[in-house]
C-alpha cells in the first residue's frame, strides 16, 4: 500500500530523517515509534506531503507521492491527523466533518454527499451529528475524535494518526486505541501510527518501525521489538517491563 523507500529530509546541514525504507500492507496497522527527536514526525510530515523528500521516495498504490501538496496527496486517498486539534471553532461538529469530505473526494461531490460521508465518521467515531452540536462542547477527548472524524470523512485508504492519545486518561486511551482498531477492522483503512505512549500502542499494532537519530533501528512484530535490547536502551529503558507486559497480555 506504501513503500518508503530510502528517505531523506535534510534542514540546512542538519539531516533529520537518513535512509530510511520501510513498507506498509494493505490493512496493516504498523507503528512508528522513537524517542524525541528521532525523525518521526518528520518521516510523518514527509509522507503527508508537508515537507518535501530530500532525497528518496514516497510511493502510495505504486504511485509516487514524494513531493506532491498535501491536498493532493489526501485526494488520492491518504489523510492524517494532528497532534494538536485545531478545529473550525465557529462551524458544528458537522460542518466540520462536512468541509473535510468535500476535500478528500476525488471528484466533486454534492453537499448532501459530503455530510452523508461526515454522518458516517462522526457516527463510526462516536459523535453527535445533530446540526446543533458545537465543537465548544468537547473535551480533550472529543476533540481527539474531531480530528480523527475529519480524516475519515476524506474517504482514505491509508491513515496518518498523530499521537492519538495525547492529553487523554487511562479510559479514554484504552478506548482511542480501540478505536483506531474497530476502523482498520471495519472499514479496512490501513494505518501508521506515531505514539509515546508505548503499552496501549502495543496492545493494537500488527508491527512496528523505530528510529533513533533519524536512521531506523528495528522493525518487527511487538514481541521483537519490546524485547530489542537497541531499542530497550535507546526508547523503552525502565518501561520495557511494562511494554512487555502489554504485549504479553495481548497474547502476540
Amino acid at each position: 500500500m506504501l513503500s518508503v523507500n530510502r528517505l531523506v529530509k535534510r534542514f540546512g546541514g542538519f539531516t533529520a530523517v537518513n535512509e530510511v525504507s520501510f513498507d506498509v500492507a494493505r490493512g496493516e496497522i504498523l507503528g512508528l515509534i522513537g524517542p524525541n527527536g528521532s525523525g518521526k514526525s518528520t518521516t510523518f510530515n514527509v509522507i503527508a506531503g508537508l515537507y518535501p523528500p530530500s532525497a528518496g521516495s514516497v510511493q502510495f498504490d505504486g504511485t509516487e507521492i514524494g513531493g506532491l501538496p498535501p491536498s493532493e496527496i489526501c485526494r488520492r486517498g491518504l489523510a492524517r491527523t494532528f497532534q494538536i486539534p485545531r478545529p473550525f471553532r465557529r462551524l458544528s461538529i458537522l460542518e466540520n466533518a462536512t468541509v473535510a469530505a468535500y476535500y478528500g473526494a476525488s471528484d466533486r461531490i454534492s453537499r448532501g454527499e459530503a455530510e452523508k460521508r461526515a454522518i458516517d465518521a462522526l457516527t463510526l467515531i462516536g459523535l453527535p451529528t445533530e446540526a446543533s452540536a458545537r465543537v465548544d462542547g468537547l473535551g480533550a477527548a472529543g476533540l481527539k475524535k474531531l480530528e480523527m472524524a475529519r480524516a475519515l470523512a476524506t474517504h482514505p485508504k491509508v491513515l496518518l494518526a498523530d499521537e492519538s492519545l495525547g492529553g487523554l486518561d487511562e479510559t479514554e486511551m484504552n478506548q482511542a486505541a480501540d478505536m483506531l482498531r474497530r476502523i482498520r477492522d471495519d472499514r479496512g483503512i490501513t494505518i501508521i501510527w506515531v505514539e509515546h505512549i508505548m503499552g496501549v500502542l502495543m496492545r493494537v499494532i500488527d508491527r512496528c518501525i523505530v528510529l533513533d537519530h533519524g536512521e531506523l533501528i528495528a522493525q518487527g512484530k511487538p514481541t521483537d521489538i519490546a524485547h530489542d535490547p537497541k531499542v530497550i536502551e535507546v526508547y523503552l529503558g525502565t518501561d520495557a517491563d511494562a511494554v512487555q507486559q502489554q504485549v504479553k497480555a495481548r497474547g502476540t
